[in-house]
């Protein structure tokens, strides 16, 4: 995190800071609104924080009187962000991008001083302070994230046995207005948990959907049969000579039977092979 400072002259004047946030328009899907999460949750988290830094009215005395109000402690304020532990990366900014978290001069000196010039004492007591307040507020940012993403998010608790209802919004072949549709069919009885939210039901025929039943696969020894057609090709190396290979389906096999073949290794090579080119010709001229 770095403030945008040194602006060109001419601009408005009797303005103590600015806060510049740039937020790129993008497209995404209707059920992943956000684009660049790392940054919104960064901005969020950077919302809070100042809001309390400001609602709180940082400032700090020295010992001449002078009030330094939270503007002036801003460059504070980034430096506990910065030196602050990330749940995302497990370490601090300044560790990931520099190798080690920032100091002040303070640091460097001698503890065991015995006298210290009062304006220095000042300015560490300052920085100290804005530095405390600016961890609170980022460690209260944190959790109240924390707090209101655990409100909406709960962890799924299905069991084998269970009765689900599955929803129709990504059913793309029902027929009628959408409004009128059913939102969730079922109930099916769960069989098998796949994953945290993916589960196998006793019944997976669902209302609309197509479940075409395959045709029986026969093993047959040596050749896996007749070829249906040839998906596409490739250039490869082999003995350091380049050859060229096919991608062949054969009929009454599914896609996982699918097998990269010499031109010499496929049946009806020479006809399978025309039929190739001038499928590929035909989607060239279309495109």
């Amino acid at each position: 995190m770095d403030w945008v400072t040194g602006l060109v002259p001419g601009g408005k004047e009797n303005f103590n800071f600015c806060l510049i946030i740039v937020d790129r328009h993008a497209f995404s899907t209707a059920y992943h609104p956000q684009t660049d999460g790392s940054a919104e949750r960064m901005i969020q988290t950077m919302e809070d924080i100042l809001r309390g830094f400001c609602a709180y009215g940082m400032e700090y005395k020295d010992h001449k009187g002078y009030t330094h109000y939270w503007v002036t402690l801003l460059p504070e304020f980034q430096l506990a962000y910065n030196n602050s532990h990330h749940s995302t990366t497990g370490k601090s900014p300044s560790l990931v991008e520099k190798g080690w978290n920032l100091l002040l001069p303070v640091d460097h000196l001698k503890k065991n001083l015995l006298t210290i010039n009062p304006t220095a004492k000042d300015f560490h007591d300052m920085w100290k302070k804005a530095c405390d307040t600016s961890t609170k507020f980022i460690a209260e940012a944190k959790e109240y994230n924390k707090q209101m993403w655990d409100k909406s998010h709960m962890k799924p608790d299905f069991k084998e046995g269970d009765q689900v209802l599955v929803s129709t919004l990504n059913f793309n072949n029902l027929k009628g207005p959408s409004k009128m549709r059913e939102a969730f069919v079922g109930p099916f009885t769960i069989i098998k948990l796949i994953g945290k939210n993916a589960v196998e039901t006793e019944e997976d025929k669902f209302p609309f959907r197509k479940n075409p039943t395959p045709p029986e696969i026969v093993e047959v020894e040596g050749s896996p049969g007749p070829v249906k057609k040839i998906i596409k090709s490739r250039k490869i190396r082999l003995n350091g000579k380049d050859q060229r290979q096919y991608m062949v389906r054969f009929k009454h096999h599914t896609e996982d039977k699918d097998k990269w073949l010499a031109k010499d290794a496929i049946p009806d090579g020479n006809l399978q092979l025309g039929r190739f080119r001038d499928s590929r010709r035909t989607e060239e001229s279309h495109s």
